[in-house]
């Protein structure tokens, strides 16, 4: 008897203990440096809440700060919205529509420094964009050299690479949606979009929940595509939370007020993902 109540954890203990030393063991270790001055060429000095005093009274702070919320508002909103109109698309039992499927997916698994590399040659001052606009008669527009619109042209290449992931997990929630239901509102009478927005939208609440608490993440630490295409630049006008850690950790080394930020980052994204988790939660109840 007592073997059969020890065998659940005895399972659960193997994945706890990789938990506790790639997560929780490294998180407990950034709390610690955050508390103090620590260069990785001397041993951390505890200097209290130091690190935090410096973090409030940075006007870069605040303003990378700005800026990776800004982020969130624009890239969570279109990879929650988009993605399901492309699994519907893609969705369709159409000849070949495997392929497709595939094509979506490719920038997914393609690796971030070629697609970022590959985009700053589309928005370079002779790329394809300006090309295009010249042959429209528009004037051209630096689009990552420019303070006003580097961190949107970020933005987009965000948003194009997650389609295809987030579309997959849209097309396994639609294709568990009975046919019987889409019968029935045609039956009454409603329009395709009438489908979509009565069936087919609160249906996927639960695959809605999983891509908003995880694009969210995704924003909250957006590093790759900012450290190929801008550096943070021009002026500090692309510069998110994690690229700012990263350059006070790797470029500054002061690892103690790195730490202090990504602890704060940690409890805000935490705090996002609570929201998310009660607001869907409770948009399930009323549905």
């Amino acid at each position: 008897m007592k073997q059969s109540k020890i065998a659940p954890y005895l399972f659960l203990l193997p994945g706890c203990l990789v938990l506790g030393l790639i997560i929780f063991y490294p998180l407990v270790q950034a709390v610690w440096l955050s508390f103090t001055d620590y260069n990785i060429i001397q041993d951390p000095n505890f200097v209290g809440m130091e690190n935090y005093q410096t973090m409030i009274e940075s006007d870069l702070f605040w303003k990378a700060l700005g800026q990776t919320f800004l982020y969130l508002i624009v890239v969570v909103p279109a990879l929650v919205i988009l993605p399901i109109f492309l699994a519907i698309l893609v969705n369709q039992k159409v000849k070949g529509i495997g392929f497709f499927r595939s094509a979506y997916f490719v920038p997914v698994v393609t690796s971030m420094v070629v697609v970022g590399i590959t985009w700053k040659w589309v928005y370079a001052e002779q790329g394809v964009l300006n090309y295009i606009l010249d042959l429209m008669g528009l004037s051209s527009v630096n689009w990552l050299t420019s303070t006003s619109t580097a961190i949107f042209a970020v933005m987009a290449v965000t948003i194009w690479k997650g389609l295809g992931y987030y579309m997959l997990i849209y097309l396994a929630g639609l294709q568990s949606i009975p046919s019987d239901l889409y019968e029935a509102a045609e039956i009454d009478g409603a329009s395709k979009f009438k489908q979509i927005i009565h069936v087919t939208i609160p249906l996927l609440a639960p695959s809605i929940l999983i891509v908003s608490i995880m694009s969210s993440i995704s924003a909250m630490k957006v590093f790759e595509e900012i450290y190929v295409m801008t550096g943070g630049g021009p002026l500090n006008s692309s510069k998110t939370i994690v690229f700012l850690i990263y350059e006070q950790a790797f470029s500054r080394l002061n690892m103690g007020y790195a730490s202090a930020i990504g602890v704060v980052l940690f409890g805000i994204t935490l705090i996002i993902s609570i929201i998310n988790l009660k607001v869907m939660s409770k948009k399930e109840k009323v549905a």
